[in-house]
């Protein structure tokens, strides 16, 4: 299925979150409007396309699934985004990424410290924009109970990504430790964006738990295909962005360190134990993680974990029809990714 499915969701998400930019002026929202796609260095108008991430969506597909409109979760699915473009500013800084996308980084045009600044400002503005609910006749408890969660996962987040970068110094990481990791780091905003789906539709308690859930689930699949994605590339050719370089432990890679033979762990210690891995070290990471079955594995977890999904979607009691888009999107994690 192709993501144009998703473009009434994503345009009625883009003009939200271009309604919340309108009355704000001035250096700092604009290095933000530039990251957003909408607008050039100079300052000139640029029509760039809303990129389809699964996170923000989740919040609208959830409102439709349980109330049969999903407009009253744009301001949730729009801080959500925001959110979103925070971790990346400040992953592009963490990383020295060049390139956002299509067009050159924050950091690399205005430098460090005012791309964090900018990334500071992007989670700021996610966090006011969760007000917005109030607009949309959400009841002001409710509201609060929004801003709270984004909150908490942003937190849980944080603790994910201390947890990515320790691994990096770490040659052995167990893959209980591994889905800890992306329990927090991946699963806690999307797992949030369920949540304010459901506050937004009027769900229970009951109801926002179940929804979290699913959410965190099918959030694991897609980091799960991400990791694979980013080893052999979405046609199996091993384009591989900085992450790998930058010793970043994926699936794949801690299956072979627990169970592929001992010369072949030893060789991936001796490549890991290098200061700096280099692109010809890649084809060597992906033949053992191919000799040891690496790639099917993670495969058939993200699939597992999809399924999972689905099933407590099947579960929910609701109607078919209202949860066919939210089935869609975790049939795109059963079958290898959306890598949105």
């Amino acid at each position: 299925m192709s993501l144009s499915f998703y473009d009434p969701y994503l345009k009625a998400l883009e003009a939200e979150l271009k309604e919340v930019f309108a009355p704000r002026e001035g250096f700092l929202y604009d290095v933000l409007r530039y990251h957003m796609g909408w607008i050039d260095q100079q300052g000139a108008a640029e029509d760039t396309p809303l990129p389809f991430h699964f996170q923000s969506v989740l919040a609208l597909l959830t409102c439709e699934a349980l109330s049969g409109d999903f407009h009253a979760a744009l301001p949730s699915a729009a801080g959500i985004e925001l959110v979103l473009n925070f971790v990346a500013v400040h992953s592009d800084v963490q990383s020295a990424r060049l390139q956002a996308a299509v067009r050159p980084s924050v950091w690399w045009i205005w430098g460090p410290a005012q791309a964090i600044n900018a990334g500071d400002g992007l989670h700021a503005l996610g966090r006011t924009t969760i007000m917005r609910l109030a607009q949309r006749d959400v009841p002001a408890d409710r509201v609060l109970r929004a801003v709270a969660s984004l909150d908490r996962a942003c937190l849980t987040m944080c603790e994910g990504q201390y947890m990515d970068l320790e691994f990096q110094d770490q040659l052995m990481v167990t893959s209980h430790a591994y889905y800890d990791m992306i329990r927090r780091k991946t699963a806690a905003l999307a797992e949030c964006s369920a949540e304010l789906g459901a506050i937004a539709a009027g769900g229970d308690d009951g109801v926002c738990e179940a929804f979290r859930e699913i959410g965190a689930t099918l959030a694991m699949a897609w980091q799960i295909n991400q990791d694979v994605a980013d080893l052999w590339g979405q046609h199996g050719d091993g384009m591989t962005p900085s992450n790998v370089l930058d010793k970043k432990k994926s699936l794949p890679l801690i299956h072979a360190l627990e169970n592929a033979p001992i010369s072949s762990k030893r060789e991936l210690g001796n490549i890991y134990m290098k200061r700096v891995l280099q692109p010809e070290d890649v084809a060597q990471i992906i033949t053992i993680l191919d000799e040891s079955g690496s790639r099917q594995f993670s495969l058939d977890k993200a699939r597992e974990l999809a399924q999972q999904a689905i099933e407590r979607l099947d579960g929910s009691g609701l109607a078919q029809e209202r949860l066919t888009p939210l089935r869609l999107l975790c049939q795109q994690e059963l079958d290898g990714g959306t890598h949105g």
